[in-house]
């Protein structure tokens, strides 16, 4: 597919001819949808769907797309939004010491796998900065401690205003936000191991391998107020056996925790997921 498209990520609550109506606007105006799928949360009530359509030949201006679905999802009672595909997001990456999920976001993005610009790093350590420059990619480090959290915090928003950063991504940072911080910058994605609410804090590995676990896994999730309770994005686990030192937990931990963080960044990128409540539908 050439040329570009508009999408529509949309949730209200449920009722006959939703379907009809969403397709009969982009129908109307002249539109060509490339792309539909719809989801029904029976006991929430709610009606969620995402179309994605061609802008060749849409007879409304991109300006004027916003007012007039407005028109039909104001009496649904809708939340909505609109994206598209040639306004390229500006990305953030966050880390500590830890580079494994540094690296694999920057080489996607290098292979043309990530639809976004990469300007900013910021760390609350020195160590990765070599890899910043390596990609060219401007590093900041702000270092975070319980008596200067919220000047440093602030700083952080300062940077991301600077750099018109869209989304953050907390590839291994390990520091905890700031409700006051998420009250101000909420488009962020994190990624932890899957163990919680079991093996919390330091040396998860270990004690879980302690304890015998038989599958390890990751989660990319949008960052809230609440620690790690944030809508889940993307999951996945794999098997462990007896055979398995902590050393091997820990690598199996990290190739999940790339590929996990990876297909979360990548979906949000693509306008596929739909968060309401603490939920997500995510249209893959």
């Amino acid at each position: 597919m050439t040329g570009a498209t508009a999408t529509l990520l949309i949730s209200c609550p449920d009722q006959r001819g939703l379907v009809a109506k969403l397709s009969n606007f982009i129908y109307a105006n002249g539109g060509n949808i490339v792309h539909a799928d719809q989801h029904t949360d029976f006991l929430a009530g709610l009606f969620l769907s995402r179309i994605e359509w061609q802008l060749d030949g849409f007879k409304l201006p991109r300006d004027v797309i916003r007012p007039a679905f407005g028109a039909i999802a104001d009496p649904l009672e809708a939340t909505w939004t609109l994206h598209f595909s040639d306004a390229i997001p500006r990305l953030a990456i966050w880390v500590s010491r830890q580079d494994h999920c540094l690296y694999d976001l920057l080489w996607r993005h290098r292979a043309q796998e990530l639809n976004a610009e990469i300007p900013l790093i910021i760390s609350n350590h020195e160590s990765l900065q070599e890899i910043a420059e390596q990609f060219g990619i401007d590093f900041h480090h702000i270092p975070i401690a319980a008596e200067n959290k919220p000047e440093q915090e602030a700083k952080q928003l300062e940077l991301l205003q600077q750099y018109r950063i869209d989304l953050v991504v907390l590839a291994k940072y390990m520091q905890v936000l700031s409700a006051e911080f998420v009250a101000q910058f909420s488009n962020t994605i994190n990624i932890h191991h899957s163990f919680l609410p079991a093996f919390a804090g330091a040396n998860p590995y270990q004690r879980a391998y302690e304890r015998g676990v038989k599958i390890i896994g990751a989660t990319a999730h949008y960052v809230t107020a609440d620690l790690d309770q944030g809508p889940i994005i993307e999951q996945d686990v794999v098997r462990v056996s007896h055979r398995d030192e902590t050393a091997d937990l820990i690598r199996k931990g990290k190739d999940l925790e790339r590929v996990v963080l990876a297909r979360a960044v990548r979906l949000h990128l693509q306008n596929r997921v739909l968060v309401y409540g603490n939920r997500t539908v995510v249209f893959a």
